[in-house]
């Protein structure tokens, strides 16, 4: 079996979430499915360390499809010819992102429909393309698979896909995420925070994220009742057009990092005081396990994917509400015996959560379509 993969996302020193879900459940499946042959899709120069195994045949497909447009043509045009030129028998794309002219059989994983709820979120342009072209995707697929059950209640609904088409396979959790010992602590906050204990933010700064709410909240807490936390965000923004407020007498209590490198990013969260993920809308929400998994107790949003993943190892704000965001917040950092109840929950919940079981669920998926091709 020759089994085409969209793996446009692996970029050296740029991983974010599609890249982090195509090299962990790759790595893995290519690795224990020798008897297949993969070709893995890139649209750019790619890295060789993501050529996991000697079944992977690695092929640049332009062009580079990082707009609109340029994805239309990739997915279209580009892809078709190549899986026909490597005589593909199913296209898998982690990405969710499909392609309309061919009759391969095609597995996709959507992560999550932000835009179809939140379309002020997206710029206008990205928001026409996701509007016009995923529901087509999601009917095209032979398959979906996606990371929660919300995500996949939602795609029924929304799309008005049977739910006999679709399985959940969890994202999972890197092994890089572990109790972090006290003295590489005060090393991490003496390097971001001036020495200073920190609430940590980790994602792509996009409005659903809801950082802005976040910010005015620690603003409050800071000038109210004086914490001596910093806050700490971690991560880039998602399109040139996100935009953070910060007020002037604030810079020196925010810390922006950019993106970090996955060891770094471990060092970072099994630092922190607590994390504060307090998006409105989340398919999975990987940050809350590598969280719980580094012993680092939890403030979520209440909605969406974030309770479901969670559970009871998690405290919970209205993502809507600065006051909610407020209180909570700084109950968390105030309630020993609650931090350390989230821990101890959070590290059991972890458990729940690995990158063996998603590859291993994606490979499920893969053979349902197989199956159902012969």
């Amino acid at each position: 079996m020759k089994i085409g993969v969209n793996t446009r996302f692996l970029l050296k020193n740029k991983m974010e979430g599609f890249g982090w879900y195509t090299y962990e459940t790759m790595l893995r499946i290519t690795q224990q499915h020798p008897e297949h042959e993969f070709i893995f899709f890139f649209d750019r120069p790619f890295d060789q360390k993501f050529i996991f195994s000697d079944n992977i045949t690695p092929v640049v497909v332009s062009p580079p499809a990082r707009h609109t447009i340029l994805q239309k043509i990739w997915f279209d045009y580009s892809i078709p010819r190549a899986l026909k030129k490597y005589n593909c028998d199913l296209f898998v794309s982690p990405d969710g992102y499909l392609s309309l002219k061919t009759d391969v059989p095609q597995l996709a994983v959507i992560h999550d429909l932000n835009f179809e709820h939140n379309p002020q979120d997206v710029p206008k342009n990205v928001l026409r393309f996701y509007k016009t072209r995923f529901p087509l995707f999601a009917e095209k697929a032979a398959r979906i698979c996606t990371v929660s059950d919300f995500s996949k209640q939602d795609i029924m609904k929304t799309y008005g896909i049977s739910g006999d088409k679709i399985d959940v396979t969890h994202n999972g959790v890197s092994d890089a995420f572990q109790l972090v010992e006290e003295r590489k602590k005060q090393e991490v906050r003496a390097k971001y925070t001036n020495g200073e204990p920190y609430i940590v933010f980790v994602g792509a700064i996009h409005k659903r994220k809801n950082v802005q709410r976040l910010i005015e909240a620690y603003r409050n807490l800071k000038t109210e009742q004086n914490i001596p936390h910093h806050l700490l965000l971690v991560g880039e923004p998602m399109w040139n057009s996100e935009a953070i407020k910060v007020e002037e007498e604030m810079k020196s209590f925010i810390h922006f990092t950019g993106h970090v490198s996955l060891d770094k990013l471990a060092e970072v969260m099994g630092s922190a005081t607590c994390l504060a993920f307090v998006s409105y809308f989340e398919g999975f929400g990987i940050p809350l396990v590598e969280a719980m998994q580094a012993g680092v107790p939890i403030l979520a949003g209440n909605k969406t994917s974030l309770p479901e993943i969670g559970g009871d190892a998690v405290l919970y704000c209205n993502p809507h509400s600065v006051s909610s965001i407020q209180n909570q917040l700084h109950l968390l950092l105030t309630d020993g015996e609650l931090r350390d109840d989230l821990i101890e929950k959070g590290r059991e919940r972890a458990k729940d959560f690995s990158w063996d079981y998603t590859a291993r669920d994606l490979w499920k998926s893969v053979l349902k379509v197989i199956g159902e091709g012969r």
